[in-house]
């Protein structure tokens, strides 16, 4: 069966208004769902929080997705440390992309696609990850 891990900015399409993002986002979730199993980690939880949702209305938004929930590993931690070690060290300027980071070594360390709709990090950084984006799934 396949898994795949479910961005933040793809669930946060599906809430938001009617536009190609939202198209695709749609378009792409239903496909991964009817390959199996979708996934998300507290990081991804907790960027969908910081809206005006409470957490019930978050829930009830996504539960017929059947989202199945995975806590972080230490052997996730450290690997989304040290790609963005390597991220820091090759000039990125950016101190708030821990989270993606994280994102990104929890799927790859758990064997999980990654559904996202802003690959070029994700790819840079785990190149082993099979990634789900507007470029490669149109």
């Amino acid at each position: 069966m396949t898994s795949t891990v479910v961005d933040t900015d793809v669930l946060i399409d599906v809430l938001g208004p009617a536009t190609p993002f939202r198209t695709w986002s749609l378009s792409a979730l239903k496909r991964c769902f009817d390959e199996g199993e979708l996934v998300l980690n507290p990081i991804i939880w907790s960027e969908l929080s910081a809206s005006s949702l409470s957490e019930l209305e978050i829930n009830l938004a996504f539960g017929w997705l059947g989202l199945k929930r995975e806590a972080l590993s230490y052997e996730t931690a450290y690997q989304a440390g040290k790609a963005h070690f390597a991220y820091r060290k090759a000039g990125g300027l950016r101190e708030r992309t821990l989270p993606d980071f994280l994102i990104g070594a929890h799927a790859t360390v758990r064997s999980h696609r990654l559904l996202t709709r802003d690959p070029a990090r994700y790819r840079a950084y785990f190149p082993s990850l099979d990634i789900i984006s507007p470029e490669t799934h149109s």
